[in-house]
Formats: C-alpha cells, sequence, structure tokens
C-alpha cells in the first residue's frame, strides 16, 4: 500500500494514532485499534488485512467497536484478497507467503509484506509529518 500512496503522491502517515476499545475498572487500556495508514489530506484511515480470511473475525469485530464509539472517524479496510488484487493490478511483487512453493515470512504488515523496511523511500512520510 505504501507503495502505491507513494507513486501516486498520496501523503501518508503509519499508524500515527491508536483508538481505545475498552478499558478496565482500574482505566487501563484492554483492547485498541491502531489503523495502518492515516491519509490527512482525505480525513481517512486504511487498514490492511493480509491475514487469511478465516482469521479476520477479531480484526472485523475491533472496527464494529471503533465504528460505534468513534461513529465521525472514517475506516477503509483492505482485505487479503483485495490486497493481492492490487498488487497484481499495479504490478508489484507478490508477497513472499503468499507464493506458492515459499515457507511463510515473518514481515510487519503491511510495509514487511510490500518488500520496504522503515529506513528505505525517502520520499516516504513518516508520523508527524516529516519526510523519512
Amino acid at each position: 500500500m505504501a507503495r502505491l500512496f507513494d507513486f501516486y503522491a498520496v501523503r501518508w502517515e503509519y499508524e500515527p494514532h491508536t483508538f481505545v476499545l475498552a478499558r478496565d475498572a482500574d482505566g487501563h487500556t484492554t483492547s485498541a485499534f491502531a489503523p495502518d495508514f492515516w491519509l490527512p489530506d482525505h480525513g481517512r484511515y486504511v487498514e490492511v488485512t493480509t491475514m487469511d480470511q478465516r482469521l479476520v473475525t477479531r480484526k472485523n469485530r475491533k472496527l464494529r467497536q471503533l465504528r460505534a464509539l468513534h461513529p465521525h472517524v472514517d475506516v477503509t479496510l483492505i482485505y487479503q484478497r483485495d490486497y493481492l488484487a492490487l498488487l497484481a493490478k499495479y504490478g508489484l511483487e507478490q508477497p513472499q507467503q503468499h507464493q506458492v512453493g515459499t515457507p511463510s515470512a515473518a514481515a510487519s504488515e503491511p510495509l514487511g509484506l510490500l518488500g520496504l523496511d522503515a529506513h528505505q523511500d525517502s520520499d516516504r512520510v513518516v508520523p508527524g509529518g516529516s519526510a523519512a
């Protein structure tokens, strides 16, 4: 996703905000949701779910909670099938764990899955709005 945002000159920040969804009796956070990307020029968050579809129930539940508690927050959820379709459409490499015959790779979602790390892409906007 970061590569697509950069290609189309869409300003983005990676996980800049965390929304508290539940607290215990002492006020400690027991559940929270931090969408992957914030698109400040569009007022929208983007959450990329690259997990197997059968494992997204928990993320969907958190997104429903977020929408109930903060109805003004605009979040677009991109599922694995949509994410892979975007990679194919724009000629980006498919993440290793989705390629046939390759072992699963542990990578942070989604930057690691796109072959990026925090020190690549010098034009990338990081939380706080500065260029990396």
